[in-house]
């Protein structure tokens, strides 16, 4: 039975594995967390943070998590609505942030959009991923190895997060890239079909593309703005490299959409001078044959009083003077590169 699958990748009545990973982070080392049994005010957790990593789950699930995390205020149904664009809210002391997650899937040249949802207090700060891309088990160790990063709390996971999601821009748009460039040779190669159809196919994958990660500049500008003054400097730093990340994948992403307008003007421009040359053709073909298609009608109407009709050289004569007609202008439509 083919599963069905929400836009956002999430698959509709298949189990999945909700909870990726859960631990407390105290003074930059890992402890074991378990939400089902604990608390955030746990002991052990005391002025540490604790990162729930949560894939694909329902609102009981996430309820669940927030409750155990001493997350209030927030809806599970409002987090959980799948949103076309990234989001940024802030509800009192719970930071709500939307990123879209992008992968290129080569073989059908589609990208694959998928959503990653934090919910960030000064305490906890809850993943939830939906779609394949942009998977956190490597950021989250990579944190793990660095004890520094992880005593300045959450604001670090929450770049860590930002970071990897717009990395993941970059193998996007280099699938994106490589389509293109193979799709452009088609357009001016000597093949007589042109690849329109894939080029508004791929314009419309980049587009799709555009309006995910295009306006994720605006989100990040304000987290920055509205909570520079309490972040570390080093976890501004990384949010500001993120940002100009994001500006280079954006003027990646649009350069990628000009060239295949280019590309599908050439290629349009290309199939309107080829059937110009098939019509010229067609023309000088149909011109060389009126030379004997008149002679014949002429000769076809069986008149008795013709010139030369009871001459005995007047059919060589007349065929002789069709195919020196039809040489020259076989000649001049050659020449003129009619044909």
């Amino acid at each position: 039975m083919r599963r069905q699958v929400s836009d956002i990748g999430r698959p509709i009545g298949e189990a999945v594995r909700v909870r990726i990973d859960c631990a407390a982070y105290v003074d930059g080392c890992r402890h074991d967390f378990d939400p089902d049994t604990m608390t955030i005010d746990d002991p052990m957790v005391g002025d540490g943070f604790v990162w729930l990593g949560l894939r694909m789950p329902d609102e009981a699930e996430l309820q669940s998590g927030l409750d155990a995390l001493g997350v209030s205020g927030v809806s599970p149904a409002e987090v959980l609505t799948p949103h076309r664009r990234p989001v940024l809210t802030v509800e009192g002391s719970t930071v709500h942030i939307v990123l879209r997650t992008a992968s290129y899937e080569d073989r059908s040249e589609t990208i694959a959009l998928g959503e990653m949802t934090l919910l960030v207090t000064s305490r906890a700060v809850i993943s939830i991923r939906h779609g394949q891309a942009s998977q956190l088990a490597a950021s989250r160790a990579s944190l793990e190895r660095d004890p520094d990063r992880l005593r300045l709390g959450p604001s670090a996971v929450v770049a860590a997060v930002i970071g990897l999601v717009i990395d993941d821009y970059g193998p996007a748009l280099d699938g994106f890239e490589n389509d293109v460039i193979e799709v452009e040779r088609d357009v001016f190669s000597d093949t007589h079909s042109q690849p329109v159809q894939r080029l508004y196919k791929l314009k419309r994958e980049v587009r799709r593309l555009l309006v995910a990660i295009d306006s994720l500049d605006d989100p990040l500008a304000r987290l920055i703005r509205v909570r520079g003054s309490q972040l570390h400097p080093e976890v501004i730093a990384d949010l500001n490299e993120a940002e100009d990340q994001l500006d280079r994948a954006v003027t990646r992403a649009h350069s990628l959409s000009g060239l295949l307008d280019a590309a599908l003007t050439a290629s349009l421009t290309q199939i309107t001078v080829r059937q110009n040359d098939d019509m010229r053709k067609i023309s000088a073909w149909v011109a060389m044959a009126a030379v004997p298609t008149m002679v014949a009608g002429i000769y076809g109407m069986n008149f008795n009083n013709m010139p030369e009709l009871e001459w005995t050289l007047g059919y060589p004569v007349v065929l002789t003077f069709t195919a020196v007609a039809v040489a020259f202008l076989f000649r001049q439509f050659k020449k003129s590169g009619w044909l």
